[in-house]
């Protein structure tokens, strides 16, 4: 049984919402407290159960929030977008939106997702979709195009499916509605046609939605006033090619057929959604909350000043524009029963909440009678159970595919494979450990036989490790399949040492010719076209740390072979000493986990050349930190200052004696050695400074009693 409770004004003065009323409400981090948007420039801070604002924020005059406000649930910050492209991120204490952080994006913003669990998505207008951590370190990064064009998004929703972010959009184009769903995390996408009858089409951006085990089961109040439910897979065979998905009726005649303004639609839980509009035509607009389990009205309420069609749902809150008023509803709903559902469920505590059981029609089986609503509810059933059993792989499939890597075509078995795959969820994950073990059995057997895309294919279902499948990179080894041994240094958690070592060995030893042929993940490498001045570390040796500077002979004749330049290099500039593709393959080099212990012994077996060329790469990217402020690099997921120095570390400490009868690497070691005599000047004033600091500790524990104003003077020799 549901039920609506009393109706109270979250705040007093008329909210500046406009013709288009608010852009949205959002949760923050802390319970009972909403952000509020106006359409206009204001951002406000609710405690609901207080009734008051605790915060407002405005952009300035000339500028106009175009985004939802939300709240980053992982560092409690407030996000919001103005004018499109301008993202501002803010806290409680900030009072002037115009003095908090602030990025310029490079495509228009559509919506920010924000729920627990996950990082802050942000969804564009053209469709691509991207992490919020991903775009502030690059803001002005290219942003993809995804929809066609002539779509316009009406529409948009974020879930957690299996731990995974998943958001589901609704576009528009020519009178046709298109679903896309986007797995964040794997950036797998797959666009589904919105299959409606002539009087199923949505009214204005009406839907809504929930997650129903491996569906999305998308809602839609159509013009003829009745709610239709597509059923949207969550995983899909195949993402290339675009897919229809047909509606069916799930409650007739919610509202009056032909209501276009004050009509909205939410859904509440698996089994109760919240209609507004006016049920009957000469009714006024009321908020109705149905049971859609078992066809009945639960309960209703009158809206005499009109509303807006905007509904928000959050734990047990609905929050409308009842006029221009912001207007709060709690709500409380029980489990689904059929006592429920007729307003027969006894309970001690709800006798004075008034419910209003209505029934649709099930006398009369030609309007939507019982009959009518069993074979409705069959037919979905059966729809929902068809496309179940064709997701959820079967045991005989999984062993039809292995009799066919043992014995079929390659070819044919990466159809297989491929159709095998269409239906597997992360629940199977042992089928695919088994799949990858009957592929490398069958390539030690048969030298010839290397199924590349069929091993990468399996590899992307980031269900494998090293352990499971300890072949896997020995065979890419072997092929020099950098492609492959990339992506496993970013997915697998447990590589050893020595394969690691042998990874970088390839990586060096592969030809630029080679490497252009091949297809490389990008993301952590930033633009190696810009230079860094070779004279950098020389200027920074040279300022005051905390105003000391020791004058030390001991590095003149460094600073001798230092200066001995060829004419015309004053103004040299070191570029970066490898290609962009290399560049890549090095970092997942850099991010992979290591013992020191057990990768040391292998560093030593890697030729003086290609130490030299790795550590000038190192080199490079310790001074593209230090340029900047933070000492981080650009780029999605670049190496960490961290790593880049503990590769230093290890590759010198593995080869020095080798690099150093190099000459090429001679100005290399010795603006090195520069570096770390300049940060052992640094680290020692620190020390100094804390020492002090101790002293002034220990001063301030002694001395407990104080009045509640005084002055002091602390000496320090």
């Amino acid at each position: 049984m549901a039920a609506l409770e009393e109706e109270f004004t979250l705040s007093t003065v008329v909210l500046s919402a406009g013709p288009d009323g608010l852009l949205g409400v959002e949760p923050s981090n802390k319970t009972d407290q909403f952000l509020v948007t106006d359409s206009g420039r204001t951002v406000v801070l609710y405690k609901v159960s207080d009734q008051k604002p605790l915060g407002s924020w405005s952009v300035k005059q000339g500028q106009t929030i175009t985004c939802p406000a939300v709240c980053n649930f992982q560092t409690g910050e407030y996000i919001v977008v103005h004018d499109n492209k301008v993202l501002r991120i803010w806290n409680n204490e900030d009072v002037n939106l115009e003095k908090v952080f602030k990025a310029t994006l490079s495509a228009e913003v559509y919506r920010i997702h924000s729920i627990t669990g996950t990082e802050p998505w942000v969804l564009f207008k053209e469709g691509a979709v991207r992490g919020l951590e991903a775009l502030l370190a690059e803001p002005q990064q290219k942003i993809e195009t995804v929809i066609s064009d002539g779509e316009v998004i009406k529409w948009t929703k974020f879930f957690m499916a299996y731990r995974h972010p998943v958001v589901i959009f609704v576009t528009e184009k020519h009178g046709s509605y298109f679903a896309y769903v986007q797995m964040c995390k794997s950036h797998n996408l797959t666009k589904y046609t919105l299959v409606f009858g002539p009087e199923e089409k949505p009214i204005k951006p009406n839907f809504t939605a929930h997650v129903d085990r491996k569906f999305i089961c998308l809602m839609s109040l159509s013009c003829d006033g009745c709610i239709y439910e597509t059923l949207v897979p969550i995983y899909s065979g195949d993402t290339e090619k675009e897919q229809r998905v047909v509606s069916s009726l799930l409650l007739k005649t919610v509202v009056t057929g032909g209501a276009r303004n004050g009509v909205g639609l939410t859904a509440l839980d698996s089994d109760h959604v919240a209609v507004l509009g006016p049920p009957l035509p000469v009714s006024k607009e009321c908020l109705s909350i149905w049971n859609i389990k078992f066809q009945t009205l639960q309960t209703s309420k009158e809206l005499p000043q009109g509303t807006s069609g905007q509904l928000w749902y959050y734990g047990e809150v609905l929050f409308m524009l009842h006029g221009k008023f912001l207007t709060v509803i709690p709500y409380k709903c029980e489990v689904s029963s059929l006592a429920g559902a007729l307003g027969k469920l006894k309970h001690g505590q709800n006798q004075d909440i008034q419910t209003v059981p209505h029934f649709a029609n099930w006398e009369t089986s030609q309007e939507f009678g019982f009959e009518s609503y069993n074979s409705e509810q069959s037919r979905k059933m059966l729809r929902r159970k068809k496309m179940e059993t064709h997701l959820q792989p079967e045991g005989p499939a999984s062993e039809q595919l292995l009799s066919t890597i043992k014995k079929g075509p390659e070819k044919h078995i990466e159809v297989e494979l491929r159709k095998f795959l269409a239906k597997w969820t992360p629940d199977f994950h042992s089928t695919i450990g088994d799949l990858v073990k009957g592929l490398l059995g069958r390539c030690k057997a048969e030298p010839s036989f290397y199924p590349r895309n069929c091993l990468m294919q399996l590899i992307q279902t980031r269900v494998l490790s090293y352990s499971l499948c300890p072949g896997l990179m020995e065979i890419a080894l072997e092929q020099t399949d950098v492609q492959m041994l990339q992506l496993c240094l970013q997915q697998f958690p447990d590589i050893p040492e020595s394969v690691t070592c042998a990874c970088l060995k390839v990586f060096l030893s592969i030809g630029d010719d080679s490497l252009q042929e091949i297809n490389i993940n990008m993301e952590s490498v930033f633009d190696c076209s810009d230079t860094v001045q070779d004279e950098k570390m020389e200027e920074q040796t040279k300022i005051l740390q905390n105003g000391f500077k020791r004058e030390d002979s001991s590095c003149s004749n460094c600073n001798q072979e230092l200066n001995k330049k060829p004419q015309g290099a004053a103004n040299a500039t070191t570029s970066c000493p490898v290609t962009p593709k290399r560049a890549a393959l090095l970092n997942a080099i850099l991010h992979s986990a290591y013992s020191e212990t057990f990768l040391l012994p292998h560093l030593k077996d890697i030729p003086a050349k290609h130490i030299t060329l790795f550590l000038q790469y190192l080199y490079f990217l310790y001074l593209k930190c230090s340029g900047n402020a933070p000492m981080t690099l650009p780029g999605i997921h670049p190496p960490t200052l961290s790593q880049i120095m503990d590769w230093i570390c290890l590759l010198l400490d593995a080869n020095f004696t080798v690099v150093l009868m190099i000459p090429e690497a001679k100005r290399l070691l010795i603006n090195l050695y520069k570096f770390v005599k300049s940060q052992i000047s640094v680290y020692s004033e620190l020390n100094k400074i804390e020492v002090s600091f101790r002293e002034l500790q220990k001063l301030n524990q002694e001395k407990t009693n104080r009045d509640l104003y005084s002055i002091e003077v602390l000496e320090l020799f």
